[in-house]
């Protein structure tokens, strides 16, 4: 693979996988900076804290399409390496995109998005943890980790080596990006699925995972 087209895709991934659909669909529907509540998070958990659970839907789908929009495309037309790096580079855009100083969602979302189209298989097994883990513990954060950590499992079970490696890599930052959930987690104090979540304002962490 031309290292020219490698680049390309890397930076076609990142630009668009930068664009802060949070913000901007909180922006639209007049609910004004979605990073001054709660969390103050870009991602769809975040959004879900205005109270429009449409909005976070389509927050948490654009998150994920574009990540896996990002992968279709370069993968269709350079292959299946320039997919696999546009995707990650999308996932890269996400957490750390240059319109917001670098400071963006924690990439879970797409995360999934990149891995259903690189591996459909492997990705039904990052939901299907991501799942059945919330499902038990009823930690959402907990079933985020899990499923990162399933995919480069499952990807070499499958034998599929370079999907491992990029969903590896990637594993590692959302557990980096997580490490405040982690923290709670060990301690005993992540907030439950419907066992209600205080802001920042009333003096305890929130714990957005996308």
């Amino acid at each position: 693979m031309n290292a020219l087209f490698i680049l390309i895709a890397a930076l076609a991934g990142y630009l668009l996988g930068s664009i802060p659909f949070g913000l901007v669909i909180t922006k639209l529907a007049g609910l004004g900076d979605i990073r001054a509540i709660g969390s103050g998070n870009i991602g769809a958990t975040n959004v879900l804290r205005t109270g429009r659970k449409d909005l976070a839907l389509a927050t948490l789908l654009l998150d994920a399409g574009k990540a896996g929009i990002a992968a279709a495309i370069f993968g269709f037309f350079l292959g299946t390496t320039a997919g696999l790096v546009a995707g990650a580079a999308a996932f890269a855009g996400h957490c750390f995109p240059v319109w917001l100083n670098f400071k963006g969602g924690k990439g879970v979302a797409t995360f999934v998005g990149t891995v259903l189209v690189v591996s459909w298989p492997v990705g039904l097994a990052v939901i299907a943890s991501w799942l059945i883990t919330a499902a038990i513990f009823r930690m959402s954060s907990l079933g985020a980790l899990v499923g990162a950590l399933a995919a480069p499992v499952a990807a070499l079970v499958l034998g599929r080596p370079d999907v491992a490696i990029m969903t590896g890599l990637l594993a590692v930052m959302i557990y980096w990006l997580h490490r405040a959930n982690i923290g709670r987690i060990l301690k005993g104090e992540e907030p439950r699925i419907g066992g209600g979540k205080k802001t920042p304002a009333d003096g305890e962490s929130t714990a957005d995972e996308t």
